[in-house]
């Protein structure tokens, strides 16, 4: 029902338009995109089967890997079929139920990937700077209730969103979305009115999310530095910090490029919108992408199994 000739009230179908100004050439970046993909969906499954045969690898850092790879190849599913249907199949058309559906569950995946690096970073804390006390603190059952609450957290905090959106946000200037995905911030700048309120909320859960979670973080690994350097021997200090050079990778490319997209896609109006759109669509997908490889390369354990697995 349009209220006006420029104003639309609540749309039905929104359109997606992809990279714009790379619309040509689109076909073509779905390729890498596609590549990216399956080898995230075939390195993380691979990393679940180790850790599920494994009862060596049923520890609580492993356990949080493997939270990690369910939750990256949730989130590469979230995004890409959808963009390679952009890309290839020319179907840029979706439900407006669908979108707000997307937007859930793509939010809610990175923000429980924040949550599972906090935590991986505190176990490696505990691990590190009170290794006689870690297998009283990070028993199974603390384990468990930690990836319930950093689930639950985002899933919560994400659900308003789409309660703000539903309920606020009713007309619109226009149902093309310049992105590949159905993003918050994209979304909200089609509509005609009380954007201020959404713009706010959506600023407030991602520091309340990614700024706690990178605040703890930071500090977790700042300490684990300060009693790795005060270790006695040369050995131990090395064999400390390899095993958090992984966890430290994965924590730096995941911030980074969140925070790099956040802040271009918010206040980078100088920046050319194919950049920033570009950028915020890969970065999603890098991490699904990067972290079994850094893991598998970098995790002896991981790399033992896999040998073993593929050789028998």
């Amino acid at each position: 029902m349009s209220i006006s000739n420029s104003t639309i009230f609540m749309p039905s179908v929104l359109t997606l338009v992809g990279i714009p100004g790379l619309e040509s050439v689109q076909c073509w970046i779905g390729i890498p995109i596609f590549a990216m993909y399956l080898i995230a969906i075939i390195g993380n499954s691979l990393l679940l089967i180790i850790i599920k045969t494994e009862r060596s690898l049923h520890e609580p850092m492993y356990i949080f890997l493997g939270m990690l790879a369910v939750t990256d190849i949730a989130l590469a599913t979230s995004i890409v079929p959808k963009m390679l249907g952009v890309f290839w199949f020319h179907a840029p058309d979706m439900y407006f139920d669908s979108c707000l559906l997307q937007m859930w569950l793509i939010h809610t995946f990175q923000g429980t990937e924040s949550g599972i690096l906090l935590a991986m970073a505190l176990d490696r804390y505990v691990a590190i700077c009170h290794p006689l006390r870690h297998a009283t603190i990070f028993t199974h059952q603390l384990v468990m209730q930690i990836g319930v609450v950093v689930v639950l957290r985002p899933a919560f905090l994400v659900a308003l969103f789409l309660v703000l959106i539903k309920c606020r946000l009713v007309l619109y200037h226009s149902t093309v979305i310049s992105h590949t995905y159905c993003e918050h911030m994209a979304l909200v700048k089609l509509a005609a009115e009380n954007v201020r309120i959404n713009k706010i909320y959506g600023l407030f859960v991602a520091f309340t999310v990614a700024g706690f979670d990178l605040i703890f973080v930071t500090l977790s690994y700042m300490l684990i530095f300060i009693t790795v350097f005060h270790l006695p021997q040369k050995e131990a200090r090395l064999k400390a910090f390899n095993t958090c050079t992984a966890h430290i990778f994965v924590f730096l490319q995941f911030y980074l490029l969140a925070f790099f997209s956040f802040f271009t896609h918010r206040f980078g109006s100088h920046i050319p919108a194919y950049i920033h759109i570009f950028f915020s669509s890969i970065y999603l997908l890098l991490p699904p992408f990067l972290n079994p490889l850094v893991y598998g390369a970098k995790t002896k354990q991981i790399r033992t199994h896999l040998v073993k697995m593929l050789c028998s």
